[in-house]
């Protein structure tokens, strides 16, 4: 069974989510406390359910825990906190999905088995492909139907960055932050210059990297 752990504090919305993950077919371990998930194996979990206002340690100190000691499960944040800023604030620090309560038990479900279809890639992976579009990282190489195109530096990052997480979403500052030089490349507000530019380059393979409205961007991952 697929293993799912159920980081929240609400011992009733706790208990009905745990329920229907395990009605789902997910084997799943609830933990209480934020403390109590900072010490968990992340790498026995296919994904996280995670809150964020939690007693002994904040959701986002757990998930920037979880992403500096460079796990890759997935992460889906279940909050109350229906504000863009924590909203963006939780994918700058690695999250892939993010659902405000309330909720409807059946969107969790199909959230959680949409995020565990899509491959979630380690740091050290060589390469992906996604449908003509294929990125080898160790030779910073990317073609399009077999054809090579040839990307500046910025461009070759910030659409490594985006395949490292297929579908999910980046925020517009992670993605300046790790990609653009500011002395060279220019800030934030020239990164949609850069992505216009990949696009182009891309040809029709170009529309998979989709903008996420008030967030940042997106490699979409299907066929």
């Amino acid at each position: 069974m697929t293993r799912v752990l159920l980081v929240e504090d609400d011992a009733k919305l706790g208990q009905q989510v745990a329920d229907g993950l395990r009605a789902a077919g997910f084997e799943t371990e609830w933990a209480k406390r934020g403390d109590e998930a900072l010490i968990a194996d992340f790498s026995t979990f296919a994904l996280v359910i995670l809150d964020l206002m939690l007693p002994g340690a904040h959701g986002f100190d757990v998930l920037k825990a979880l992403r500096t000691e460079h796990h890759h499960v997935p992460v889906l944040v279940l909050s109350a906190r229906q504000n863009t800023t924590d909203k963006v604030r939780a994918l700058e620090l690695g999250a892939d999905d993010y659902l405000t309560k309330p909720f409807w038990p059946e969107e969790l479900i199909a959230r959680v088995r949409a995020r565990l279809r899509r491959p979630v890639l380690s740091a050290d992976a060589n390469a992906v492909s996604l449908g003509p579009l294929r990125i080898d990282f160790s030779a910073r190489r990317v073609a399009v139907d077999g054809v090579n195109v040839d990307l500046t530096r910025v461009e070759f990052d910030l659409l490594a960055a985006l395949a490292r997480r297929p579908g999910s979403a980046a925020s517009r500052a992670w993605l300046a932050e790790q990609i653009l030089d500011p002395a060279r490349d220019g800030d934030e507000r020239s990164l949609d210059v850069h992505v216009s530019r990949l696009r182009r380059k891309l040809g029709d393979a170009g529309k998979r990297i989709t903008t996420v409205w008030g967030v940042g961007y997106r490699l979409e991952d299907g066929a």
